[in-house]
Formats: structure tokens, sequence, C-alpha cells
């Protein structure tokens, strides 16, 4: 199956912009879902949204999986009818499933429709891949605790179905994602989409010596506590020539909760990554790639289980503040005819430079603002994000200069902007 097979990008939407964002930035396929029945508890993403941005994809050619990943209890069964009519009626291209008792009754009920199994199932034996293929899988999400000399083995034993691994986004310092920390201390289940990523508080411990009872000492790293399970960001791109050569079918980024600046920049790096590696890969060169993702919001990169157990070196332990010297400024809402607007997330300056991510292209243009206006083109020496629908006009004068038009930086291009 795989040995000519070219790897499928897959990338979050959780929400109509964000699936759009997607799709305008080089992703091959996206992953949604509503609140109901899966992990994404916290989407946005309202039915008429999911019908129209599956129209989007079909018609550029693009794949679509709905999200069904949930751990069902007794009261969740009563609506899986409710999901079938659902599912019937958006026509996904596939749907991931993470319980056994669901994938079954999903299977029997909607027999048209490709399973794919969640990196939930925490499958990482050849021998799991081959008993949920057996049960009628077309797909299975390896666990991220998967190394990828695991990976190949895997592969080797299992050629005749699809699998797919994670390659970039936040890593769960619990096993793929199974953890009740949220659930004690908030209240919000995790493996119902409403985790509070409790493990990237800062705890301070304190330890009481046996000879000592009653005296407690701090344990921690410095003045602001310890940030004692907070993993940094899975990062795979230094490996991905390996990965793409190794018969991967998909390559999936995290983040359903994340801007969309954060999607357009990880599907646009790792899809012209692809791109660069396929054409060629003997010159295959993974930099360029990687200094784009280190413009994204992280807390340090690291590779997880790829090269086998993590060490201490995949944990943040002082702070869970990004790494990163560039935050997003918006995306853009319209053209017009003497410019464009964008929609602000970030304040702008008089004077302030700002970079526009092209989305058909891995090229990166900068525009100085002599001058900033509103929406109402009234000048400001400085606009912010703090009003809903804030807006910053550009003039065409100065969108010429740049060589910038509504061919090279569609609507919802994003922007950026240097803080260091």
């Amino acid at each position: 199956m795989h040995s000519n097979y070219k790897a499928e990008l897959l990338a979050p939407a959780g929400s109509y912009s964000k699936l759009q964002t997607a799709i305008l930035y080089g992703a091959d396929a996206v992953y949604a879902g509503t609140p109901d029945l899966s992990l994404r508890a916290q989407s946005s993403l309202k039915l008429d949204e999911l019908l129209e941005g599956v129209k989007l994809i079909h018609q550029n050619g693009r794949k679509i999986y709905l999200t069904l990943n949930l751990f069902a209890h007794n009261k969740d069964i009563d609506r899986l009818p409710k999901f079938i009519e659902t599912i019937r009626t958006v026509k996904p291209d596939g749907v991931i499933i993470a319980d056994l008792g669901v994938f079954n009754y999903v299977r029997k009920a909607a027999p048209e429709l490709e399973l794919h199994v969640s990196t939930q199932a925490n499958i990482c034996s050849s021998m799991t891949v081959k008993l949920w293929q057996e049960l009628g899988a077309g797909l299975c999400v390896l666990a991220r605790e998967v190394s990828f000399a695991e990976f190949g083995q895997i592969r080797a034993d299992c050629p005749d179905i699809k699998l797919e691994i994670f390659v970039h986004g936040a890593m769960c310092m619990s096993y793929s994602g199974r953890c009740l920390i949220s659930n004690f201390l908030t209240g919000r289940a995790s493996n119902k989409g409403a985790c509070a990523h409790s493990c990237r508080w800062n705890y301070k411990v304190y330890l009481e010596e046996e000879q000592r009872p009653g005296e407690f000492f701090p344990l921690e790293e410095d003045d602001k506590g310890a940030y004692l399970m907070s993993s940094k960001d899975l990062c795979l791109m230094p490996y991905i020539d390996k990965i793409l050569a190794s018969g991967v079918n998909s390559l999936k980024i995290e983040g359903r909760n994340k801007t969309e600046y954060y999607v357009a920049v990880a599907s646009r790096a790792y899809k012209q990554a692809m791109l660069d590696y396929y054409s060629n890969p003997s010159s295959f060169n993974y930099l360029p790639y990687q200094e784009e993702l280190n413009k994204l919001q992280n807390r340090g990169y690291t590779d997880g289980f790829f090269n086998g157990p993590p060490s201490g070196e995949s944990m943040t332990y002082n702070s869970t503040l990004s790494d990163s010297d560039w935050r997003t400024v918006g995306s853009v809402s319209s053209w017009q005819s003497d410019g464009l607007l964008l929609r602000l997330k970030n304040p702008v300056v008089t004077g302030g430079t700002i970079q526009f991510v092209l989305p058909h292209s891995f090229k990166n243009i900068n525009l100085t603002l002599p001058k900033i206006f509103d929406s109402n083109k009234e000048e400001h020496q400085r606009l912010t994000s703090g009003q809903k629908d804030s807006m910053l006009f550009i003039p065409k004068e100065y969108l010429d200069l740049a060589g910038l038009n509504q061919h090279n930086l569609p609507a919802l291009s994003v922007a950026r902007m240097a803080i260091k």
C-alpha cells in the first residue's frame, strides 16, 4: 500500500475560520467535531458551518474527518443514533473513534463510513493494529508513546492499513491524553474535551523530612515555583524526511483550540516541507521550515517519544510562557478598492513592521506602517484588539509598494510581528 503513497497532512479545525485557514494554507485534510460526542467540547463549529465547511473542503479536493473519540458512558449511548443522522447529513470522509463499543455501533449502523481509530485508543503494537483492522478500521492513529523504531516494525507488520502519527503540537504528560487531573481539580472532564490543562499550572511542592515532622521545605526551581508536569511541545520537523520515507499515511497536527495563526503557519510549514521532500529527497533540508515553526508560540520543542522514552529535557520546569520572539497580529478580513482590512489580535503602532505569511508559497513579506488607520480610515498612533472586530485599514499604496495584492494575500491570510 505505502510504497508509492504520498502522505496526507491533517490539520485541526476547531472553528469554521480555522477550517478555512487550514485549507488555505495547504492542509490535505482537517479533523473537526461537535461538542456532543467527541473530544471537541470546546469546538465552536455549528452544524450549518460544518456543512458549509465540508462543501468548501470537497470543492478544493480535500478531506474532512469527524471526531467521535469520547469514552462512552451509558448516558452517551442514547445519543449515538442522532450522531449517525448527523454524519450522514454531513457526509465526512471518515470518523475518528476511540471507544470499542462506539466503533462497533457505528460500523454496523453506518457501514459506508471509513473508520479511524483515535490516538486515545493507545495503539502501541502490531498486534493491536491488526485487531482493529480485523474489526473494520481503515486507519489507526498510533499512540504518541510509539517510537519511530516501533513505528517501522508496525508498518512492516501491517502493510495493508493506513497509519497516522502526530508530528506537531502540545504533548499531554499522561498516556496519550488519558488524564483525570483536570476532572479532580476543576470538575472539567479532559476525556470529553474540556481539559483545564492543570499540568501547565504552577505548583509549589513542599517536603516533610522524617526527623523533623511539621517542618516543610519548598521544592521549587526559583521564586516562580515549579512546573512539574508541563511538557515541551512536540515538533518532528527535524525528522520529517525519515517519517515520509517510512510509509506513514497521515501526519497529524494537534491544536483544536489553537489560533488561526497557529493553524496557518503549522500547516504551511509541514506541507511545504512535504512537497520539498517529495520533489527531491536527496537534497531536502528541514531548517527553513523549522525556522517558521519557531515563530509559533511554543513552550520549547521536544521530539517526544520519537527516539525512545523522553528525558527530563522534554519538560519545561520554569515557565509555560512561549519561547517565540513573534506574535500574531491578525488576519485579512477583506479587500476593498483602496486597501484591505486586517482583523486585529494584538496591538499595532505607527512605524511598526508586520510580516504577512503568504498562503500559496513559502514566502513572507514585511510591511512597515508609516501611518495606521482604523476601519473608518481615521489615523491613530496605536490600535488595539480590545474591542470586538477591531480592524486595521492598510492603504493600497502601502500594499502595492510591498507587492501585496488579493491574489497572493487573500482573505484569511495571517500576519505577525516580531516582539524582541
